[in-house]
């Protein structure tokens, strides 16, 4: 990703450089196009989780970094406009938790952590209007919905240090999350910042193998809803 940053960042250079007569006409164009790429920072909201009798109420979100690459559509209207977007996006986290609840406060805590890489096509549908638009400065605000497409086959999800064993998790492929966030653009460089809260449960369900004390063996259930919050940063170039 910092190759791709290298390059978005030369490109617009680039083109401003050599093309300075056009800026004007660029941001007074009815429909523009673009490329960006960033980083996001993931978290869970957690509605509810429980492992057999155990109700776990505190987890702790461990926050790292991801990355994504996206092209969009501007279609203007004066200071108005909507955005249509495609993205991919590589988001990553960890959450852990004592996984004795807090029925034993005085226990030393056994934690156990939940580590997800989540691959998405993600389509933004957003409503912007362009507060500052003098010459080649402009700053706009922006909100709307995404849509995204879990990638099931490219994902990795681990549990680590559970007591169940063959512990399986399967996400809902389809999902949505709410976006909001400004943009900030010198020439046709822009700098993109957004927060997105997740709308919906991503968790389907969350299977492991329990053995019986006949020594047969069933499938049961871990309680595991979860929402997927994100915080994101972008550098593009809009033409």
């Amino acid at each position: 990703m910092k190759k791709i940053a290298l390059f978005l960042f030369v490109l617009g250079w680039s083109f401003s450089c050599f093309a300075q007569e056009d800026v004007k006409n660029t941001h007074e164009n009815k429909v523009n196009f673009g490329i960006k790429g960033g980083f996001n920072a993931s978290m869970y909201y957690i509605d509810e989780f429980k492992i057999k009798d155990i109700t776990i109420n505190e987890v702790q979100n461990n926050y790292k970094v991801g990355h994504f690459g996206a092209i969009f559509l501007r279609i203007n209207m004066k200071k108005h406009f909507i955005e249509p977007e495609l993205s991919y996006h590589v988001s990553k986290s960890e959450i852990s938790f004592d996984k004795r609840g807090s029925q034993h406060p005085d226990i030393e805590p056994d934690y156990a952590s939940v580590n997800s890489t989540i691959h998405t096509i993600e389509m933004p549908l957003l409503y912007g209007y362009n507060f500052i638009k003098e010459g080649p400065y402009g700053m706009a605000f922006f909100f709307g919905p995404k849509f995204k497409y879990i990638l099931n086959s490219k994902s990795k999800l681990e549990f680590t240090n559970f007591d169940q064993e063959g512990i399986k998790e399967k996400l809902y492929p389809v999902n949505m999350n709410a976006v909001a966030g400004v943009g900030v653009n010198i020439s046709n460089i822009f700098f993109d910042f957004r927060y997105e809260v997740g709308l919906r449960n991503i968790s389907k369900s969350v299977t492991y193998i329990e053995s019986n004390s006949d020594g047969t063996e069933e499938v049961a259930n871990i309680i595991f809803k979860r929402r997927s919050n994100l915080l994101s940063f972008s550098l593009g170039v809009i033409f």
